[in-house]
């Protein structure tokens, strides 16, 4: 009997692998113990198997989101001083950051001296986004006109713009830093 469970667990746990299931590898076996222990339904423990390899998918696109975003790792809304903001704006900032203005197609612009946190509340509000599933990227506005202006030159500006475009969210931080050099791409 134990030979025929280890031959069981092995077949499955390739078949797992051929299917690029590896959330439901990792832990079928401790989850068919804990099934016969508890007396869970088989559709009950596929559940679970599916909800927990469905948990690993959604926590792997988060992180791959975030690596593709630029946003610095710091910079959220757990180190932000809320208390900084007038309750106003920071009745604004929890409406941001559900992300429902990406789904009107609404800009935000934020002003503000320098060091007022401009920076650091709006890259918390595209970590909140991220979080959702969005695909954000933070990029310094003289970073992004260099590469337009790059990409204009070496006639690839269509395509580097067409990649833009599928982000939902773009997070262009110091635009008012750039003010001579924008009219180079029109």
């Amino acid at each position: 009997m134990m030979a025929r469970k280890a031959e069981v667990n092995e077949a499955l746990t390739d078949r797992l692998k051929e299917l690029h299931l590896p959330a439901f590898r990792e832990c079928f076996a401790e989850e068919a113990d804990r099934a016969r222990k508890t007396s869970l339904s088989y559709e009950r423990y596929l559940l679970e198997l599916a909800d927990r390899e469905a948990e690993a998918r959604r926590q792997n696109r988060i992180e791959r989101l975030l690596r593709a975003s630029k946003l610095p790792p710091g910079k959220t809304f757990e180190t932000f001083d809320m208390g900084r903001l007038t309750s106003k704006v920071a009745s604004q900032v929890k409406v941001l950051s559900d992300g429902t203005f990406l789904d009107r197609a609404e800009n935000i612009l934020a002003f503000g001296n320098p060091g007022s946190g401009k920076s650091h509340l709006l890259s918390a509000i595209g970590h909140e986004l991220v979080y959702q599933g969005r695909k954000v990227l933070f990029i310094a506005c003289s970073i992004l006109v260099q590469d337009l202006l790059i990409a204009k030159k070496e006639l690839r500006l269509a395509k580097a713009l067409k990649k833009l475009g599928r982000f939902d969210a773009l997070v262009i931080d110091d635009i008012g830093y750039v003010q001579g050099c924008a009219h180079k791409l029109l």
